[in-house]
């Protein structure tokens, strides 16, 4: 097991019960994401958490395959999907190197690709699982965004000193938009949709369509 498993094993309950910090950033992404899904869809979505979104959305497409490379996170996920019915979703422990073949219709990652140990390689991870066409749909923080600033300045020195105590996991990327949206591209994507939400860092909404 990676330190980066053990950490989200531990931190599951209480992550469980932590509010979305901006709820009205969070309902509008996903009514975006939303749309970009039909019903025939099969879904991957990967860093799924404990299954909120994957919930969320399991009435908008016909099947979500859910990733996570924490056990205890989607223990919590299969329980809370069971509890809402949503009986579309199967949930699976897997890292970004190793996601499930597919083909899929869509890969969705929330606030999952400043996380990765390599940005390149999970997202030519996901090209591989989708058809010419298909869509990537994600939201990212892009810390870097804030640099020169005394918002910049906390971050690098706080996640340090949080990892050594155990609080935080052992990657953390200070992405700028430009740097995403590069990455994106570089991997065989068209970007059809970006945006903002929610402002602060920002969080950056981005629909790709695989070339």
């Amino acid at each position: 097991m990676t330190a980066d498993a053990r950490f989200w094993n531990r931190i599951a309950p209480r992550y469980a019960k932590s509010k979305i910090r901006d709820e009205a950033a969070y309902q509008y992404t996903l009514e975006r994401t939303r749309s970009y899904l039909t019903a025939g869809d099969h879904a991957l979505e990967i860093g799924c958490g404990t299954g909120s979104t994957a919930i969320a959305l399991s009435d908008a497409v016909g099947r979500i395959t859910a990733t996570d490379l924490s056990d205890a996170m989607l223990d919590i996920g299969r329980d809370r999907a069971a509890e809402a019915g949503a009986d579309n979703i199967r949930f699976e422990q897997c890292a970004d190197d190793g996601l499930p073949a597919g083909p899929f219709d869509a890969v969705m990652a929330f606030n999952l690709l400043h996380l990765v140990p390599d940005l390149d390689a999970a997202l030519s991870s996901v090209a591989e699982r989708l058809p010419s066409g298909k869509l990537f749909i994600s939201k990212t923080p892009c810390l870097g965004e804030a640099r020169g600033s005394f918002k910049y300045w906390m971050f690098l020195t706080v996640i340090p000193l949080m990892r050594l105590v155990g609080q935080a996991p052992s990657n953390v990327r200070f992405l700028s938009v430009a740097d995403l949206e590069g990455a994106v591209e570089q991997a065989g994507f068209e970007i059809v949709e970006t945006g903002n939400y929610p402002a602060s860092t920002p969080g950056r909404y981005l629909v790709a369509r695989r070339r």
